[in-house]
């Protein structure tokens, strides 16, 4: 299977799994020869890039991800291995951020105390 083949072939595979946890996922209107668009939309405020490969560069794909993301998007990496589960990579200030949020609606507080919320500082 050539490359693109096995590109779209990924974008469905995780689209379906998307589907399956009950996000609208769908691939992307590159197929169709548009662009600016992410691989895999489905997931609000989510900028997917779908890599099915077996070696990535994941800087290179996340760099992509960072450029083509629209402003209030997260820039992900979605991708996998033969034989191998699916991961995701996102910057850890994108990831920090969505914890943050997530917590503070849940009612939680890191008891962690940061320099700048400590007395005297």
């Amino acid at each position: 299977m050539n490359s693109r083949e096995k590109g779209k072939k990924g974008e469905r595979e995780l689209a379906g799994i998307l589907k399956a946890h009950g996000y609208k996922a769908r691939r992307g209107q590159q197929y169709c020869g548009t662009s600016g668009e992410a691989d895999v939309v489905g997931i609000p405020g989510v900028h997917i890039e779908c890599k099915r490969v077996e070696a990535l560069n994941i800087y290179t794909a996340m760099a992509q991800a960072v450029r083509d993301a629209r402003p209030g998007e997260i820039p992900t990496v979605f991708h996998r291995k033969n034989r191998e589960d699916w991961l995701v990579t996102m910057r850890l200030e994108d990831y920090l951020e969505e914890r943050r949020v997530k917590d503070e609606a849940a009612g939680y507080r890191s008891p962690v105390t940061l320099p700048e919320d400590r007395p005297g500082t």
